[in-house]
């Protein structure tokens, strides 16, 4: 295997990734909370996860990526559970709620071209494992039952791990900095920093489980220590989620699996940045926002036009996973730009072919750094901006070999072919892009009812009709479809 380099949030740095078992990753990565409608930054997370996945597959790991539904347990700062509250909105069982965005979250993701998980779990789906989870901590001594709620002894962690907030850079003289009169509203609770692993239900919860402490659910930080280690064992490779999960989710992971099995679950941590809107945080109140769906359409106050998926994960790409991206709609245009050129570009290297063999070129020694470059990059800490632009460098010198500005004949056989390899496998393999510009993404058919035109355009001109002959070019052209005439005939693209 190549080396790889990744940044772990944990110890602040970049380290050589080192797998548990030879061979062999094993991946969990925290999912939607099925409630509402999956958001533009959650899209961007989970994208560039798809993007680490796709990437561990093509280098040769087996990958047992596991990506959770969370269906029950997270917790509002009323207390109160969200799958519960958006049901007694909607006014349908908890359970037609989880089961209605589910579908969406699922819709969403097979529009943006995302791998499916090897395996993904729903919290109601283990709540037996949950329940012995809590059996554990407590029997451990590191958790405490108070009016039928279970909660997560802090203080006492810390006794034994001075680890909690070293994931997150919390302080914990901060956190243990409060009074008595801190409590209240918490008043079940030794501590403020103390959190629920189990909570008893109020009467009118619906999601409820029988246990000796109370009738209940769990705390949402539980679900995730449970099913990483029911599915990845006690130890994996990478844990990931956006970094607004560092505190308190992942943190409160590493201090449960601590507490139930006596080491931290995950050897490296992955944490996305969040996508701002025209230099700004998203948010409601400031005016902000925008959806996915707003996006393709182009109902949005704050775009000039729709843009399609693959464009939309285009634009991801170009920032790294740990950088903030701020979305707006000039960099949406240039993004539909540089996708298109891609595109292009990958139809140009198929009609790139010697008529004779080549075993040595002149321009052999110049291309291949360029082939190896994107590759390079990626084992950076997956980083996607750079080997796209890395690409884009092979971009330009198979434009230039197609026009002529570089004779074809000075590149070898071999070269042309890891040309062509390298931008299908980093474009559709990798970075997990296809051509979605036709309606339904069906260029196959687009390219035959051009192609008729084409020639029906060609009989024209050789018939000298040049009115039909414009006539045909300029309709296509209408139709965002652009001709060009070469020495070997009629090319097309879709005009940028």
């Amino acid at each position: 295997m190549q080396e790889l380099k990744i940044y772990n949030s944990l110890s602040g740095q970049k380290e050589l990734f080192e797998p548990i078992h030879d061979g062999r990753v094993g991946m969990y990565v925290c999912g939607p909370t099925v409630y509402n409608d999956v958001h533009l930054g959650n899209v961007r997370s989970f994208i560039s996860f798809d993007v680490v996945y796709r990437f561990f597959n093509y280098l040769g790991y087996k990958v047992r990526y596991v990506r959770n539904i969370t269906d029950v347990g997270h917790l509002q700062d009323s207390g109160e559970d969200k799958i519960s509250s958006r049901a007694k909105l909607e006014r349908i069982e908890p359970m037609e709620i989880v089961q209605k965005y589910t579908i969406r979250f699922h819709d969403m993701m097979r529009i943006f071209n995302l791998l499916p998980p090897n395996i993904e779990p729903q919290a109601t789906g283990h709540i037996l494992e949950q329940i012995e989870m809590v059996r554990s901590i407590l029997d451990n001594g590191l958790a405490y039952e108070s009016e039928g709620s279970v909660y997560f002894d802090i203080q006492e962690y810390l006794k034994r791990y001075p680890n909690y907030g070293h994931l997150s850079g919390r302080k914990i003289d901060e956190l243990l900095a409060v009074t008595r009169d801190d409590l209240k509203g918490h008043s079940d609770k030794r501590h403020p920093a103390d959190f629920a692993i189990w909570m008893k239900a109020a009467p009118e919860h619906i999601m409820r489980w029988k246990t000796e402490w109370s009738e209940g659910f769990p705390g949402w930080h539980l679900e995730c220590s449970v099913m990483s280690t029911k599915y990845l064992g006690e130890t994996f490779d990478i844990h990931g989620g956006g970094n607004d999960l560092k505190f308190p989710h992942h943190e409160n992971e590493i201090a449960q699996n601590t507490a139930a099995c006596g080491v931290a679950p995950a050897k490296y941590w992955v944490h996305t940045n969040m996508l701002l809107m025209n230099g700004k945080k998203m948010s409601k109140s400031e005016g902000n926002t925008i959806s996915p769906e707003e996006l393709f359409t182009g109902n949005s106050p704050h775009i000039s036009k729709a843009y399609s998926p693959m464009v939309i994960r285009f634009f991801m790409l170009q920032s790294h996973y740990r950088s903030t991206m701020d979305i707006s709609d000039d960099a949406l245009q240039a993004a539909e730009k540089g996708f298109n050129r891609l595109m292009e570009a990958l139809k140009v290297v198929d009609t790139l072919k010697h008529t004779s063999p080549v075993k040595e070129g002149a321009l052999d020694s110049t291309l291949r750094p360029l082939i190896e470059a994107p590759m390079k990059e990626m084992l950076d800490d997956f980083n996607t901006p750079k080997a796209l632009a890395a690409l884009f460098e092979l971009v330009t010198k198979v434009n230039a070999l197609s026009a002529g500005k570089l004779p074809l004949g000075q590149v070898s056989d071999p070269i042309l072919q890891s040309i062509k390899d390298t931008l299908k496998t980093f474009t559709f393999d990798i970075f997990g892009l296809k051509d979605d510009r036709a309606a339904g993404g069906n260029t196959e058919a687009i390219d035959g009812l051009v192609q008729l035109l084409i020639g029906i355009r060609a009989d024209a001109r050789k018939d000298k009709n040049w009115a039909l002959s414009d006539k045909v070019r300029d309709a296509l052209l209408e139709l965002g479809i652009q001709l060009k005439d070469g020495p070997d005939g009629t090319t097309w693209s879709f005009a940028s």
